[in-house]
């Protein structure tokens, strides 16, 4: 069907980009776009991740049907399953290695005491898991609801019990309470998750947006321009929203502000409005393939490339990682901003050939 054919489209940019995102061939050389802001702000990187969570909303629209008539049972446990498989991978993706080389060459094992408890595909796991329980109870109009308490309370609780900067946000005081310094990411120069606890809540309304537009996509009428132009007349008003609500506070990536949750729920029915545009009403639809390579084992891909950026790191080749050697050595010489670039567009297009593979044989890999 077309309309999971733009569902394939929209998940694979977004892994595409997030894998360029990613892999820079060094951090001290990278184009602003492909930066997340520094603190308050908005930069094309930012839409990565809500994107993705936005992705396994819009897929809720199409699984929902099969949970009618089932189980509760086995539904859940379905849920369940997926949610734990999911978190335990982000987790031992960010154990991994489980070994590390010290100042002198010496490898040592890594603690789990230091290990990094929360991460990426551990707030998908989350976010899917809590976006289920919601999404299988509670009607549209019910989610509408519980997404403006979510949004509301957060809100709340982020200006009612700490400020908005990094060392005084509520989100890190309870991340820093429940879970400990050594337990945090340090990115920042501090101990401070963006993937945090706190900050997870507001997270599901992107999952919940998805959905609701997946939705709307497949129910009542066939698709038309009509529809079309209602995502993307919404999407505009959750954008002008964001930015009035941006006044008070702030679009914020690391802290996940309700505001940021408006500004890209927004971005995103444009963009899937616009790939439906271009796949269902175009005379000559335009073919998106490269993309629908990434987006049928989006999931699969994403843990590929943390696993393999992860080992070209802890690779050593004299000095230097296996990573650093094969920018110093394959991509230097093209200058620093390009050079780093097309390492990570290189790196993009290794995994691209891998899930193109298993494009070929129909292998799709699902957590």
């Amino acid at each position: 069907m077309q309309r999971f054919k733009a569902l394939d489209v929209f998940r694979g940019m977004t892994i595409f980009l997030m894998i360029i995102v990613n892999t820079p061939g060094t951090w001290s050389s990278v184009y602003t776009p492909f930066l997340h802001a520094p603190w308050h702000g908005f930069t094309p990187t930012d839409l990565v991740f809500p994107s993705f969570l936005f992705a396994v909303g819009n897929a809720f629209a199409f699984v929902k049907s099969r949970w009618e008539g089932k189980q509760l049972s086995d539904v859940f446990g379905k849920i369940f399953k997926r949610t734990f498989l999911i978190f335990l991978i982000g987790y031992l993706l960010s154990w991994f290695p489980f070994v590390r080389w010290n100042e002198v060459g010496e490898m040592y094992f890594k603690s789990i005491g230091t290990t990094r408890i929360f991460g990426v595909l551990q707030r998908i796991a989350l976010c899917y898991f809590a976006g289920a329980i919601l999404i299988f109870f509670f009607n549209k109009r019910q989610l509408i609801i519980a997404s403006g308490i979510i949004l509301f309370g957060y809100w709340a609780m982020m200006v009612g019990f700490g400020d908005l900067t990094l060392e005084g946000n509520a989100a890190r005081t309870l991340d820093r309470w429940l879970l400990g310094d050594n337990h945090l990411y340090g990115g920042e120069g501090m101990p401070f998750d963006p993937e945090g606890i706190l900050s997870t809540l507001p997270a599901i309304v992107n999952v919940i947006g998805g959905y609701l537009v997946g939705h709307y996509i497949i129910m009542g009428k066939e698709l038309s321009y009509e529809k079309i132009a209602k995502i993307f007349m919404y999407g505009c008003v959750l954008m002008g929203l964001s930015y009035v609500w941006d006044l008070g506070f702030p679009i914020n990536k690391k802290i996940w502000t309700s505001s940021y949750v408006l500004l890209t729920i927004g971005i995103d029915m444009v963009i899937i409005g616009t790939l439906m545009y271009f796949i269902d009403f175009k005379p000559k639809p335009v073919s998106f393939k490269f993309f629908e390579v990434f987006g049928k084992n989006s999931l699969f891909i994403y843990i590929l490339s943390s696993f393999l950026t992860k080992v070209m790191i802890y690779v050593k080749i004299g000095d230097a990682s296996l990573y650093g050697f094969a920018y110093q050595n394959g991509f230097r010489w093209m200058g620093d901003y390009l050079g780093s670039f097309i390492f990570a567009f290189t790196f993009m297009l290794i995994c691209w050939s891998i899930g193109k593979i298993l494009d070929n044989r129909k292998i799709y890999i699902k957590v």
